[in-house]
């Protein structure tokens, strides 16, 4: 059994237009949607045996966040921001972990929510990762690697207006 948690960043400043992408940092609302969610999934049980962010400031902000209500360190890896859901899978299926919690953006994440919650035919797929969501999905397989073709035994998508 293999569980993949998805987190997009919560929500970014953009007051400072100069200012790289990958040195945004959280502006107030992120800042406090991101231990809400956080309490939210530690609530749920889940307990990932990695926690995988991306390098950018926003995302190991939210990581940090997460990580110390689950009572994990994150392990940062440059190849998660902006990365293609290919690429996220790849970086999960380095780890022996079974449950594994990634920290990263969309249009990524989106669209690997999207591929899993299809499932099956005519579901109410995850459209949209909004800021700071988080959606999990359960794969009955032995692998990481037997996870990119599998269909999820269970999932769940939570937001923080939800």
């Amino acid at each position: 059994m293999k569980t993949l948690a998805l987190v997009r960043h919560a929500k970014s400043s953009w007051d400072h237009p100069g200012l790289d992408d990958h040195d945004r940092t959280l502006n107030e609302r992120g800042l406090r949607d991101a231990p809400v969610m956080a309490a939210r999934l530690a609530a749920s049980g889940l307990r990932p045996g990695a926690l995988l962010s991306s390098t950018a400031v926003r995302a190991r902000t939210t990581a940090a966040v997460f990580g110390e209500a689950l009572g994990i360190q994150p392990d940062l890896d440059e190849r998660l921001y902006g990365a293609a859901p290919g690429t996220l899978l790849r970086v999960v299926a380095e780890r022996a972990d079974d449950a594994v919690l990634v920290v990263a953006h969309n249009p990524g994440l989106t669209a690997l929510a999207q591929h899993f919650s299809g499932f099956p035919a005519g579901a109410d797929a995850i459209s949209h990762m909004p800021t700071c969501a988080v959606a999990v999905f359960t794969f009955d397989v032995p692998t990481w690697d037997d996870v990119a073709g599998a269909v999820p035994a269970s999932w769940s998508f939570d937001a923080p207006r939800d």
